[in-house]
């Protein structure tokens, strides 16, 4: 069992690699389906490497398709996309709209981006996500905004509840990795759940994609958590307070995970916020919180086979590179754990506990005892370091998970296949501390 693996992909940077060549694969995966649909079946030929054009004839493509019609009919779009790292190849799965339905199918590409293989997929038997109970849209509204910077733009929604002026907003912050809008992992969507949730409490709210997910390739060289997610932040807190019906003195910041480890640092360099949320939120270094997470992993699946022994030490080696605190013989691009080295040197040098005792905004530490991800010893670290801080305020729940939904057990990342909501208990303490001023 490749334990470790789970650790890379929920938690941290993720392939990066890999992550700047999937939205390309999506693309090219539907261009595919498009030239086919079009017809054009010696052309989608020349989508297939040159190892297995000959095992797949132009005719028996034609033949695929026209049988794929008869049965889904017209091709019309792609619903929804997931991809992941197979070895040397990369595996995109594109849900793909028809006529009569939808149906999964899988596409493998190699590092050239040629096709190596496709067929039809199974249907997901995970249970899809639904709105909470709490989320009464007769409540509020949503309306697109951008979030701009200088080589592009990120789509976003603002949430505004009706019938409500001078209303506080909170700008949500995504954990590590890519991310869209709701920061959906698995069937989970935790900001739409939060965005639905306050603004039933008469909050309003700010959440948008994520720049690692639309523009991949703007991070295949060294770069730092600037690029990846303060200049947005910063972007979309000077927004907020141009936005109709916005209490210009109430901006808030919900920061989840890698998110609210950063929100004292982006506190510190925007003077229009009144306060902070910090949910799941580091206190240590990455490093240590990794190892913690592989240990409680490796312990968890059980594998005392040689093989899952050895795999637990290269893992733990892997992770003891990310450790360093200056370039020295090191190139700022070198890859570790995913990310370049000017990545982890930058969040390695940066005390987010420190900061958080320097700043006047008040704070709000917010932590889940089921969350495998970041343990309660972290929400310990905090509470312990500002315990003397009068603007900062703590909250543990018993039953949270990483996700800040209800959980039996701890657990692993196979809970987020299930979709739960955030808790509704937690939206009701985020609605008084907000509106508590």
């Amino acid at each position: 069992m490749k334990f470790f693996k789970v650790l890379i992909v929920l938690l941290f940077i993720s392939h990066l690699s890999f992550a700047q060549s999937v939205v390309s694969l999506m693309n090219r995966a539907d261009q595919f389906f498009e030239t086919m649909n079009q017809g054009k079946f010696d052309e989608a030929h020349g989508f297939f490497d040159e190892s297995v054009k000959a095992q797949i004839s132009v005719d028996e493509l034609k033949l695929f398709w026209l049988r794929l019609e008869n049965s889904l009919g017209t091709y019309e779009s792609v619903d929804g996309a997931k991809s992941s790292v197979q070895g040397e190849y990369y595996q995109v799965i594109l849900t793909c709209g028809f006529t009569k339905g939808s149906q999964p199918f899988t596409f493998m590409f190699n590092k050239a981006e040629k096709l190596v293989g496709f067929f039809i997929s199974p249907k997901a038997t995970e249970a899809e996500y639904a709105l909470p109970a709490y989320a009464d849209t007769t409540l509020y509204t949503e309306k697109e905004i951008k979030i701009k910077f200088a080589e592009g733009e990120m789509a976003g929604i603002f949430t505004s509840p009706k019938k409500v002026s001078n209303f506080p907003v909170v700008i949500m912050v995504h954990g590590s990795g890519p991310s869209d809008m709701d920061e959906t992992v698995g069937s989970n969507k935790p900001f739409k759940d939060l965005a639905a949730g306050l603004a039933a409490k008469g909050i309003g709210s700010i959440r948008y994609v994520k720049r690692t997910m639309v523009y991949p390739n703007s991070f295949n060289k060294a770069f730092t958590v600037k690029e990846e997610v303060l200049d947005d932040a910063l972007a979309a807190i000077t927004l907020a307070s141009t936005l109709p019906g916005v209490n210009k003195s109430q901006i808030y910041l919900f920061g989840h995970s890698l998110g609210g480890m950063l929100a004292p640092r982006i506190a510190s360099l925007a003077a229009s916020l009144n306060g902070i949320i910090l949910a799941a939120a580091p206190a240590r270094k990455f490093a240590d919180l990794i190892t913690e997470q592989n240990e409680y992993l490796y312990k968890a699946s059980g594998d005392t086979t040689r093989a899952g022994k050895q795999q637990f030490v290269e893992s733990s080696i892997d992770i003891d590179k990310s450790r360093l605190l200056k370039l020295g013989a090191i190139a700022p691009d070198s890859i570790i754990l995913g990310a370049p080295a000017s990545y982890w040197i930058d969040l390695n040098n940066h005390d987010q506990v420190g900061t958080a005792k320097k700043i006047k905004n008040r704070i709000l530490i917010v932590q889940g005892a089921k969350d495998f991800q970041v343990s309660v010893q972290d929400f310990n670290i905090w509470r312990t370091a500002l315990a003397s801080n009068t603007n900062a305020s703590f909250k543990l729940y018993p039953d949270l998970n990483h996700l800040l939904s209800p959980q039996k057990e701890k657990g692993n990342g196979t809970q987020y296949r299930l979709p739960a909501n955030v808790d509704i208990n937690l939206i009701n303490d985020l609605a008084i501390w907000i509106k508590g001023k």
